[in-house]
């Protein structure tokens, strides 16, 4: 399927095209949760190539429609990155039934800046302003799921300084911790799955630290996938032993939120001591 272009205004650029999504849709027939998924590239690119196409096709693979964004960054700044990603969710929900989309279970997946662009719609949405006075406008963009990959979550010094600039601009740092996302968790933001690796040599395995132990304070559901070996821009993880889990472990954590809401006391008994104990094989 071709890309769907974001807006109708045509003078609104990105570095390749203009702001849009490329569809990755399971042609089966059935009815799906969906993925979009950003590439990351520090506000000055957006490396599809690398972390669009294959990951749209690994989600594939588990079961997921994938969509992959293309959106502005430097010179643009904040919100425009923000707000392409967040009107990519609205028309991923406005073509659900066309595309044979779960509409409730739509995530959003992002890498590096990406991974920041991500948060960004789960956590700043009352910053974002992506109406297009069209029928599209209707629709939530709130993540149902955050899948956040060795993210530039936090605006902080000891943080990734150059994405910081380039989705800032002449605002940093006096800005930055208004775009800051372990500062601005609370009790509604989505569920959230990290990834990092602690040998990380350009962001911080400490942003996911951070936007973790946020989400545990606001009690909010989210898992992080902490290995210890892997450089920056780790992707798949692919011939790796471990850190070419997290896909799977990604979709095993969306689907233990879908047992808890379907059956909360079942849920909660299964990760008690004395369920675990009487199920032990003796």
């Amino acid at each position: 399927m071709e890309k769907v272009y974001l807006w109708q205004d045509v003078s609104i650029k990105t570095q390749a095209d203009r702001p849009s999504i490329t569809p990755f849709l399971l042609n089966d027939g059935q009815k799906h949760p969906a993925i979009l998924i950003i590439p990351g590239g520090g506000y000055g690119c957006v490396c599809e190539k690398t972390e669009g196409t294959p990951i749209a096709h690994k989600f594939n693979s588990l079961g997921y429609h994938a969509f992959v964004l293309d959106y502005r960054v430097a010179p643009n700044r904040f919100p425009a990155p923000q707000q392409d990603a967040a009107r990519a969710m609205r028309l991923i929900r406005y073509h659900a039934d066309e595309w044979n989309v779960i509409a409730d279970r739509v995530a959003i997946c992002g890498f590096s800046a990406g991974g920041h662009l991500a948060g960004s719609v789960g956590v700043l949405g009352d910053r974002i302003n992506c109406d297009a006075g069209d029928e599209v406008d209707a629709m939530s963009f709130r993540p149902d799921y955050m899948i956040l990959c060795y993210g530039v979550l936090a605006f902080t010094p000891w943080s990734h300084v150059g994405t910081q600039q380039n989705l800032l601009g002449d605002a940093y740092p006096a800005e930055c911790l208004t775009c800051s996302l372990p500062e601005h968790v609370n009790e509604n933001t989505p569920p959230a799955f990290l990834l990092h690796t602690i040998c990380d040599q350009v962001v911080l395995y400490r942003n996911s630290i951070a936007f973790a132990e946020a989400m545990a304070e606001a009690q909010r559901p989210c898992e992080l996938a902490l290995y210890y070996w892997g450089d920056h821009g780790m992707l798949l993880g692919n011939d790796t032993l471990d850190v070419c889990n997290w896909p799977r472990q990604a979709v095993e954590f969306m689907d233990s939120l879908l047992l808890q809401q379907a059956d909360p006391e079942g849920f909660r008994k299964r990760y008690t001591h004395p369920y675990q104990a009487a199920t032990v094989v003796k």
